[in-house]
């Protein structure tokens, strides 16, 4: 698989976001890695509500991703939807409950990294 452009990703990255925030996640933070990982370039993170919302959202940001013929390399956590994991190779989605959001602190972990966005 190659990498996309920047702004590509990045794109895709705030379009998720977006989705997140229309379907009425909270905390919604787009971390950019460029630099920082080796594995992706952006996190989204979002706090969903319910296991049916983190659902609908990952499956609407799999909507949106197709549209930009972007393809999901992986996905985790769906059955349970307490931290689904959307893997677009660039960009990497993370819906967490609340529990797991506050547990996993994914922010605290890449606190060096550019918050391009954030909702709270």
């Amino acid at each position: 698989m190659t990498k996309k452009p920047y702004k590509n990703a990045r794109a895709f990255a705030l379009a998720a976001a977006k989705v997140a925030a229309e379907r009425h996640c909270s905390n919604i933070v787009v971390l950019d890695l460029k630099g920082k990982s080796p594995a992706t370039d952006y996190f989204v993170i979002a706090t969903g509500t319910s296991d049916r919302q983190m659902r609908t959202v990952a499956d609407e940001i799999c909507e949106a991703a197709k549209g930009r013929g972007l393809q999901r390399f992986g996905r985790a956590g769906y059955e349970q939807a307490r931290w689904v994991l959307l893997d677009f190779v660039d960009v990497v989605i993370h819906i967490f409950d609340s529990e797991y959001r506050a547990y996993y602190d994914l922010e605290l972990l890449w606190g060096d990294a550019e918050n391009l966005i954030i909702d709270k």
